[in-house]
């Protein structure tokens, strides 16, 4: 792959792949539509530049001339990016009615971007140009028409999307493909059939597309959203009906409910298809490039999500963990380091031996095939789980629990003698939250006060104070969540109390968890727990 400059200094892509697939992603535009998201053009550069690190083709910057930011991103993206896969695309709209191309300020935009690719959306449903633009029909025509033939003459690679091309279809079809054939005539390399309104289901969208393909011999491209739950589905019925360009979003964010997620669509081009659409290797940056433009965008990444999420090859039955612990292909569709992810066993009360065997192996815990070690750590997991505690949220409560049971003892870098955590309610509506916690570590006493912002957090203020003179290796650890859940089974202030604390030292996060009948206990066992494994993390051997 090798950049050479283009048009007005926009660096342009001299791509050594077949151009007769296409992979387009428009999360710039049609992404940043999702509620929730407001993109700076910071953000909309360090996006860009993932994408194009991952391979896309095709990056749709947004539509410049329609607002400041996305004007000011092309001007920017132009002198601080240079692309190494994909070519920067630029969004507008057919002329004016009444008007001409060379004469409309916004297609005079479209040119000023630089971008050597534009995307025009153009009306393929009567009743919208009619209602929407208030023109004829043979007008709207024209303005396909003389916008593609003019950003051609301007050397402009031209893409068109049909808006609402499937609604207009059943409306009206042959209207809907005089607006395709109109604009593959003038000169546009691709027309894209969109589904608007998402309402299209895989079946009907395979059939339509199909049909368009034989009937005005066009290039045929997809934009699919999500609001039937279909888009994914609905762009590879496309690709299975002659759609040789695909229109995507980074992790299917979209307007509504979103649009084709662009990481599944291509993992089943390379991995089912068999298609070439990225460079070689970039699949198995799949998974990072998925969470970390979900961080810039601060959306925490869906867990859940095909082929990227942290779930994607997660295994929680003990029948799975059977199967999986003589070949892990039985109930993996796929290898997850394929797309950059890995298997991971889940640990709860559906657990068995092989679950707790495979489990151990990737937490590096020898089990040495001792089955009565490891029936005995079954038998702990679905008793402390029926108590409300849960594994599969907590590695690292249950990797101490594994370690105390290979061990034949409790890993102890201190000895608890008592904690009391006090909240004082002040006349002027003040509140003031103070604990005190009693160790002993090292042969050592310790008492330690501290106040926070509530009771949980003046203990673990506490527990530092008594601690990291003792192991400074906790100076590196910080709780960076705190989850707190009231179980099913008992009413009102007698309910069990689950807690699920996050930590980190900055080189790694663990899980901890925690049971009461109050949150404050149920919060001190998960804090203990934590500052446990962080020690062990850090290779301080137990004193206790």
């Amino acid at each position: 792959m090798t950049t050479e400059n283009g048009e007005n200094g926009q660096s342009a892509v001299r791509d050594d792949r077949d151009d007769s697939f296409h992979v387009f992603d428009t999360t710039l535009r049609d992404g940043a539509q999702r509620e929730g998201i407001n993109l700076t053009v910071a953000d909309k550069l360090t996006i860009a530049r993932y994408l194009d690190d991952f391979g896309v083709g095709f990056i749709e910057g947004g539509w410049p001339g329609a607002n400041p930011r996305d004007t000011e991103f092309f001007a920017r993206a132009r002198r601080e990016i240079t692309f190494k896969n994909a070519q920067l695309v630029a969004f507008g709209a057919t002329r004016r009615a009444g008007s001409t191309a060379a004469e409309d300020p916004q297609v005079k935009a479209l040119l000023d971007s630089g971008a050597p690719v534009i995307t025009l959306v153009a009306k393929s449903h009567d009743r919208h140009v009619e209602l929407a633009l208030r023109t004829t029909l043979e007008e709207n025509l024209e303005m396909v028409r003389d916008t593609v033939s003019h950003l051609r003459a301007q050397g402009r690679r031209v893409f068109v999307d049909c808006e609402h091309f499937f609604d207009g279809y059943k409306a009206n079809p042959n209207y809907a493909k005089d607006v395709v054939r109109t604009a593959h005539e003038a000169g546009a390399d691709v027309v894209i059939l969109c589904d608007t309104n998402g309402g299209m289901l895989p079946a009907q969208v395979q059939a339509v597309v199909a049909t368009v393909l034989a009937d005005t011999g066009a290039r045929l491209g997809i934009h699919a959203q999500d609001d039937t739950g279909c888009a994914v589905a609905n762009t590879l019925a496309a690709v299975d009906a002659g759609a040789t360009h695909v229109q995507c979003t980074a992790n299917g964010y979209g307007e509504r409910v979103g649009n084709a997620n662009l990481f599944p669509v291509v993992a089943a081009l390379e991995l089912k298809y068999g298609k070439k659409v990225l460079p070689d290797g970039a699949l198995a940056e799949m998974t990072r490039i998925s969470h970390a433009i979900a961080e810039v965008v601060n959306l925490t990444p869906s867990t859940h999500q095909p082929y990227v999420g942290v779930s994607a090859f997660a295994h929680k039955a003990g029948l799975h963990a059977s199967a999986i612990k003589v070949d892990p292909d039985l109930y993996q569709h796929i290898d997850p380091e394929r797309v950059g992810n890995t298997m991971r066993m889940l640990v709860s009360d559906m657990a068995g031996r092989a679950s707790i065997e495979l489990k151990g192996k990737e937490l590096g815990v020898d089990l040495g095939g001792d089955r009565e070690l490891v029936a005995r750590v079954v038998a702990r997991v679905k008793e402390r789980e029926l108590q409300g505690y849960t594994y599969e949220a907590a590695d690292a409560s249950f990797e101490l629990l594994l370690r105390e049971e290979v061990e034949g003892r409790q890993r102890r870098y201190y000895r608890t003698e008592s904690w009391r955590a006090i909240i004082e309610d002040r006349p002027d509506g003040t509140h003031a939250n103070e604990a005190t916690v009693k160790l002993w570590a090292k042969g050592e006493r310790i008492v330690a006060t501290a106040e926070g912002n509530g009771p949980v957090n003046a203990l673990d203020r506490a527990m530092r104070v008594a601690l990291e003179r003792i192991h400074p290796q906790l100076a590196q650890v910080e709780l960076t969540d705190y989850k707190v859940r009231i179980l099913e089974g008992r009413h009102s202030t007698e309910s069990t109390t689950r807690v699920l604390v996050t930590s980190t030292d900055g080189n790694g996060e663990w899980r901890t968890v925690g049971v009461g009948t109050n949150v404050v206990a149920a919060s001190w066992q998960a804090l203990e727990d934590a500052y446990t494994y962080g020690l062990l993390r850090a290779g301080v051997e137990p004193s206790e």
